[in-house]
């Protein structure tokens, strides 16, 4: 039953969406090679930092090898980043029980 008033929910907010694009003005979308090869780069090695070392080091990892693709790069924003990752990867451990290497 959960489920259904998710899947609602859901619902409205997709059809919220779709009424707003009808009124908001088309913005073009511009993309850069560089920065799409910086973020699959992150996320591989993510993965195998995760895989080799810890699911810590490689979140760390992630998030400095991203914002490389950012207009700025700010060591004491990327700390704090890092840091509220951690705090979910602990919270999705120990509060959702999932087996995530931490440690």
């Amino acid at each position: 039953m959960a489920w259904l008033v998710e899947d609602q929910l859901l619902g409205v907010i997709g059809v919220i969406s779709v009424v707003r694009s009808r009124f908001v003005p088309p913005v073009p979308l511009s993309y850069s090679i560089k920065n799409i090869t910086i973020i699959m780069l992150s996320l591989c090695g993510f993965a195998v930092v995760s895989g080799f070392i810890n699911m810590i080091v490689g979140i760390v990892f992630l998030v400095f090898c991203s914002t490389l693709a950012g207009t700025s790069y700010s060591v004491v924003r990327n700390i704090k980043i890092s840091l509220g990752l951690i705090a979910v990867a602990f919270a999705f451990r120990n509060l959702l029980g999932l087996n995530l290497p931490l440690y």
